[in-house]
């Protein structure tokens, strides 16, 4: 059964992007199939997997808008079993378009509907804002992955963001969870890193991943080049704890599966 998950959190430069492009692709060398969906105008997780934003033939815009199918705007990667439904600048035009069209808080999840078939996983890249396309996102999705930079401000608009997932639930997904919070850009040398996890740990508790994404350097490198970081250099700080956040999510995905059965 295919498992929508969403990455997003309204405050930007958390690691959003990072997280779908390298998630995605530490569940791909796991065997599984994995679609990537760039709901993101800058197209980052776009450009990070290796195509080019620029000169797409179709994106997520047309989709949304019902100019093609889905079929039609998927992109190949430079693994074999991940796929990424790109975007560019042109989906700022569906954040306006939208507001006119029919249920069109649910266009998401009737796309996905078309595509699940086919993946394992779906990972959303949700823009750095609560709009209608973070809200056609958290609509169409099973669980939430949430970044949070080890940062002074690392709490500040958790609160929105809890809010507007409580009114989702409430209008138009009441089975949406919460996969789990991810603490990025960690520096167990820094005083202030290491509080801010113990804050953030004392606050969310068990809604935190165990896994810690550290700052690195090969990890920021890897997006110039167009690659996850596990082929840029799958040796690094960077990839390694991708794989062991994947590891997590693919343990909780086995305890459900045996509460189901």
């Amino acid at each position: 059964m295919t498992r929508v998950i969403a990455i997003t959190n309204q405050k930007g430069g958390v690691g959003k992007t990072t997280t779908a492009i390298n998630l995605g692709a530490a569940l791909a060398s796991a065997d599984l199939s994995v679609l990537v969906i760039d709901l993101d105008p800058q197209g980052n997780t776009t450009s990070g997997l290796g195509v080019e934003r620029d000169h797409l033939q179709a994106s997520i815009y047309e989709v949304l808008l019902e100019q093609c199918q889905p079929s039609e705007a998927l992109c190949p990667t430079e693994i074999a079993n991940l796929h990424v439904l790109p975007a560019n600048r042109s989906l700022i035009g569906a954040t306006v378009e939208l507001l006119e069209v029919p249920d069109r808080e649910r266009r998401l999840r009737a796309i996905i509907q078309d595509l699940q078939t086919d993946y394992h996983y779906i990972l959303i890249d949700c823009p750095p804002s609560l709009g209608i396309l973070t809200v056609n996102a958290l609509t169409a999705a099973d669980s939430l992955v949430i970044p949070m930079q080890c940062e002074y401000f690392a709490l500040e608009g958790l609160s929105e963001l809890f809010n507007t997932i409580r009114r989702v639930r409430s209008r138009l997904n009441p089975g949406l969870e919460i996969e789990g919070i991810l603490l990025t850009m960690y520096d167990d040398r820094l005083n202030l890193a290491n509080q801010i996890r113990k804050d953030v740990s004392r606050h969310l508790g068990q809604q935190l991943f165990q896994t810690i994404i550290p700052r690195n350097v090969r990890l920021a490198e890897s997006p110039s080049f167009g690659k996850p970081v596990l082929l840029y250099d799958a040796r690094c700080k960077g990839a390694s704890s991708y794989i062991d956040l994947a590891s997590e999510i693919l343990a909780s995905a086995r305890q459900r599966a045996v509460k189901v059965s």
